[in-house]
C-alpha cells in the first residue's frame, strides 16, 4: 500500500558543469528514483531508444499535447521542443517512486510554478575559468561555440537564487555526497513521513 506520493526533483545546471556524471550515478545508486523522459520533436540519435531516452513524437502530437494540458512544462531549444509530460509524471509519483528531471533553466522555472512543491537543485561550476576550461578539453566545440555556451551559462547562473540548494561542483564525491543527501533528507520530510507516524501510533 502506497503511504506517500513520490517526491519531484529537478537539476539544473551550465553544459560542463558535471551534471550528467552526477545524476546518471545517483539514479544508479538510489533505490525507488526514476529519470523522467522528456517528449521531444526531434529526431532520435544513433542509439537513442524511444520510451527510454526520450518520447520521440512528431509536432502535431507535441501541439496536442500543449493544448490538452498535458505537459507540465516545455521548451523550445534550437527549433526543437522538449516536454515533461503530465500523465507520466503523475503515475509514476503515484506509486510512491521520486523522479529526478534534468532541465534547463526556462523549463525548471515553468516547472516550479506548475509544481511549487519540487525541489530545486542547481550544480554550479568551480569558476567560470574552470567551466570554459571543461569545455575546451571536451574537445568538441569551436571557440565560437565556447563562448556561446559560455554566455549561456552566465544566463542560467543568474537564476541561481531561484533554486533550494547549490551544489559546488569542485570535489566530485562530495558534491554526489550533498546531492544524494538532498534526496534521502526529503524521503524523511514530516509531511512524507505522517501517514507512518500515524500507523505505528495506532498500534499503541
Amino acid at each position: 500500500m502506497i503511504q506517500h506520493p513520490g517526491n519531484v526533483f529537478v537539476v539544473s545546471a551550465p553544459s560542463g558543469a558535471g551534471k550528467s556524471t552526477l545524476t546518471q550515478r545517483l539514479v544508479r545508486s538510489v533505490p525507488d528514483l526514476s529519470f523522467s523522459i522528456s517528449f521531444t520533436t526531434r529526431k532520435p540519435r544513433p542509439g537513442e531508444v524511444d520510451g527510454r531516452d526520450y518520447f520521440f513524437i512528431d509536432d502535431a502530437r507535441f501541439d496536442a499535447l500543449v493544448a490538452e494540458g498535458g505537459l507540465v512544462e516545455w521548451v523550445e531549444v534550437y527549433g526543437r521542443r522538449y516536454g515533461t509530460g503530465r500523465a507520466w509524471l503523475d503515475g509514476v509519483l503515484a506509486t510512491g517512486r521520486d523522479i529526478l528531471l534534468d532541465i534547463e533553466t526556462t523549463g525548471a522555472m515553468n516547472l516550479r510554478r506548475a509544481m511549487p512543491e519540487a525541489r530545486m537543485i542547481f550544480i554550479l561550476p568551480p569558476s567560470a575559468a574552470a567551466l570554459e576550461q571543461r569545455l575546451r578539453s571536451r574537445g568538441q566545440d569551436s571557440d565560437e561555440q565556447i563562448h556561446i555556451r559560455m554566455q549561456h551559462a552566465k544566463h542560467e547562473l543568474e537564476l541561481y537564487s531561484a533554486y533550494d540548494y547549490l551544489i559546488l561542483n569542485d570535489d566530485l564525491e562530495l558534491a554526489y555526497r550533498q546531492f544524494e543527501s538532498i534526496v534521502l533528507a526529503a524521503r524523511a520530510a514530516r509531511e512524507r513521513m505522517a501517514p507512518a507516524a500515524r500507523r505505528i501510533l495506532e498500534g499503541f
